[in-house]
């Protein structure tokens, strides 16, 4: 990976809505113009990203997205309206901040829900996007949704059964059933007045996460979180997901045609647990110009293959180089 890299510029833009996003810009200021995308939701940038690039050939442009790391209000504070922060003001957050910056055209980067935001933006503004790389592909479907937080429990029941212990209590879910219910459940129980009570699920949510991840062998990420980041992470999450990120069930994959002409390569490793490899395959088969590599021995998280693959794409892609089309 390249050597860590400091922004040159960064500041908060107003979207709107009473919410600023913090941006900041690395790299080489006359470079290729990419964008980082986090996943999530409600995970916040992570300068670990800046490390893919070539500082020489690409301009970088980080950002946090509605009500996560340095962006206000935080969704820990009670008082964030959550109504303002869906999957819709994501994209037009995104297409704002490339206006505001100067920027004609941009890659796009990101893994698990970044692959999501990345594939609505782009299919909403395809003529803005010059190439995509993806990891740990996700679409947000609510049947992903449902095999996340219901199905993987067939594998850790204990854990599951403890994860649905954590609902117990929250107000009604205003007739949501399966998976749907109990991210009602967790996503009312992150707007309850006593923070006591958004701690506790907030760790129960998290615990969850972990141990869909534990056969991985890199520790707890979700349980590492603490204090107002680990609460307004699961608040988010549980926002997005009980809504099904408002998204039609299975549109980024069906308007896929959308994207034909931008160069992409997917990125997704055979025993992820979190975001099973259909999904994945289901957009290769899709998206006309796509390029899938599934990596036989990576989760979700990636792991050193994962990572050379990255850097190889955005290399090739800062020289202007398109991916080779090999459909499996």
């Amino acid at each position: 990976m390249y050597s860590e890299t400091a922004p040159y510029d960064q500041g908060l833009l107003d979207v709107g809505d009473g919410n600023l996003i913090h941006w900041e810009v690395s790299g080489n200021p006359a470079g290729r113009p990419a964008l980082v995308v986090h996943g999530g939701p409600g995970s916040g940038s992570s300068p670990h990203n800046r490390r893919y690039f070539d500082p020489e050939a690409y301009r970088l442009v980080l950002f946090d997205q509605r009500g996560c790391g340095r962006s206000t209000p935080h969704a820990s504070d009670p008082a964030a309206d959550m109504s303002v922060n869906t999957t819709a003001h994501l994209v037009a957050d995104m297409e704002r901040l490339r206006e505001h910056l100067g920027i004609e055209q941009w890659l796009l980067y990101g893994g698990s829900w970044g692959s999501t935001l990345i594939l609505a933006y782009a299919q909403a503004h395809p003529e803005r996007v010059t190439e995509i790389v993806v990891a740990a592909v996700t679409t947000t479907r609510r049947s992903e949704i449902a095999w996340l937080y219901e199905g993987a429990g067939r594998f850790f029941p204990e854990a599951h059964a403890r994860f649905r212990d954590g609902a117990d209590g929250a107000e009604d879910p205003k007739g949501l059933v399966g998976a749907q219910d109990l991210m009602g459940a967790y996503s009312a129980l992150m707007n309850h007045p006593d923070r006591a009570v958004r701690e506790k699920a907030a760790a129960d949510w998290c615990a969850w996460e972990d141990a869909v991840l534990s056969m991985e062998g890199q520790g707890t990420p979700y349980t590492d979180r603490v204090d107002d980041t680990r609460l307004g992470f699961v608040r988010i999450c549980s926002h997005y997901f009980a809504h099904g990120a408002w998204l039609e069930e299975g549109a980024l994959i069906r308007d896929a045609h959308r994207l034909a002409g931008i160069p992409g390569v997917l990125i997704q490793g055979r025993l992820d647990m979190a975001g099973p490899p259909g999904t994945a395959w289901e957009l290769s088969r899709a998206w006309p110009d796509a390029e899938l590599h599934m990596v036989e021995d990576a989760g979700h998280l990636g792991d050193r293959r994962t990572g050379e693959l990255i850097l190889a794409a955005l290399d090739r892609f800062s020289k202007g180089v398109p991916p080779a089309r090999a459909k499996p």
